[in-house]
């Protein structure tokens, strides 16, 4: 059976980013937790997907998908400066969770879902970037298909019900730190995990 539409998918794979020269190790999805969905259902990138498509379980593959094809060129419009007050929780600033290095779920003024990540917090200020983390980056695929089926209700009803895929207990919100230190955010996923 070949990746088509509506299939369920398993995959291994390792990314890596940058160019060739300097390439970094970004993400691995394993056998162990390897990287589920169902093709063709808006779920990953369409660019991801289309370098997938007619491949079945022990076909390997090894791709590049330009910026353009990924998350996009990085935007320094998207870095912007907010208030430290719309942090706040009864009165005081959220010191525990609005840090350097975090990831905040946000909303837009249209009321779009988006994740920021705190660059910096300042004295009046909270300097965030809603860039997607791979923005700007060309990503390298190259991994194995390792099964390829008639997606079961079964199938559906798992990875409906959140994470990220990489089959491993800990993705409830859509980030995984698996037991074996891969970390798996599907990266092929068009949302942004």
């Amino acid at each position: 059976m070949t990746i088509t539409t509506n299939k369920f998918v398993s995959v291994s794979y390792d990314l890596n980013v940058g160019e060739d020269d300097e390439r970094e190790l970004m993400e691995r999805a394993t056998t162990e937790h390897p990287l589920q969905f169902i093709f063709g259902v808006g779920a990953m990138l369409p660019s991801f997907e289309q370098q997938l498509k007619g491949l079945a379980a022990g076909d390997t593959f090894r791709f590049t998908l330009a910026p353009k094809d990924a998350y996009g060129e990085y935007m320094e419009e998207n870095v912007v400066e907010l208030p430290k007050k719309i942090f706040e929780i009864e009165g005081a600033f959220d010191e525990e969770f609005i840090k350097e290095g975090n990831t905040v779920p946000m909303m837009d003024s249209e009321g779009q879902q988006m994740n920021g990540s705190v660059l910096e917090v300042k004295d009046d200020t909270v300097l965030m970037d809603f860039n997607h983390p791979l923005a700007g980056e060309t990503l390298h695929f190259n991994g194995h298909v390792l099964d390829v089926h008639e997606a079961t209700a079964e199938d559906i009803a798992g990875l409906a019900a959140g994470g990220c895929g990489c089959d491993c207990a800990d993705c409830e919100d859509g980030d995984c730190d698996c037991e074996d230190g891969t970390h798996s955010s599907g990266c092929g996923s068009s949302c942004n995990c």
